[in-house]
């Protein structure tokens, strides 16, 4: 008879680590990457919520041209409702960020409804009005009455006055005018196509628009509920 080996002894010099603690380790490890990917997955739902809920007028608009920058804000929220009195300024600045006022730009503003043909003249031509607005004094602005919903083109042209020192500019914002309670034709100019404004159905979100983020959500739920009850099998 050979002697039998002691597979006992054997294993306390194997090196190996015993099988419940191999076990608990894969087990925590498995953990640790299950809550990192629900961590991950979870932030890309807030990303999703937080693009659904993105207003399209949410922000100023910003143009630049040479050595000025302009920015358009429309009352109530850049958007302002057909027929009824909206509140507009232009943020004018230099480079560097000094504040151009209206007493140093000869500016004028023109509103056309889009869209328009080259040498058409304007819809509305308010008159400009030095304003305080946010941080800002002096500034270009003026009340616009939008007639009908639909798509218009702001054009603010400006050259510095006598002492004043920037180029000559052109901006142009376009503006998104949405139905409102009220309708008033006044102060228009057009007699032409430019009177043919867009209605107010193409300021509806399309479909697409609208369900996507919400799909999006729904699809990125139900893998965070599958992944968790995967981990936990």
């Amino acid at each position: 008879m050979f002697p039998q080996p002691n597979r006992g002894k054997s294993s306390l010099f194997s090196g190996s680590i015993p099988t419940g603690q191999k076990q608990r380790h894969y087990l925590l490890k498995g953990k640790s990457l299950h809550q990192g990917k629900i961590k991950y997955l979870l932030f890309l739902s807030c990303l999703v919520i937080s693009i659904a809920n993105l207003s399209p007028a949410s922000a100023h608009k910003v143009e630049a041209t040479g050595d000025v920058g302009g920015t358009l804000h429309v009352e109530p929220n850049d958007n302002p409702q057909a027929g009824e009195p909206s509140q507009t300024w232009f943020a004018l600045t230099r480079k560097g960020g000094k504040v151009i006022p209206l007493s140093q730009c000869n500016c004028r503003l023109a509103v056309y409804a889009e869209p328009y043909a080259a040498g058409e003249p304007p819809l509305l031509e308010p008159q400009l009005e030095p304003v305080a607005a946010e941080r800002y004094q002096g500034i270009p602005g003026a009340e616009i009455t939008f007639p009908k919903p639909g798509i218009y083109e702001l054009q603010l042209n400006g050259k510095p006055v006598s002492g004043a020192r920037f180029k000559p500019f052109q901006f142009k914002f376009e503006v998104t005018v949405a139905g409102g309670s009220t309708q008033n034709p006044q102060n228009l100019r057009g007699v032409n196509s430019n009177s043919d404004l867009v209605e107010g159905d193409s300021q509806k979100l399309p479909i697409w628009a609208i369900a996507l983020p919400i799909f999006g959500f729904i699809g990125i739920l139900v893998f965070v509920l599958r992944s968790m009850r995967e981990g936990g099998e």
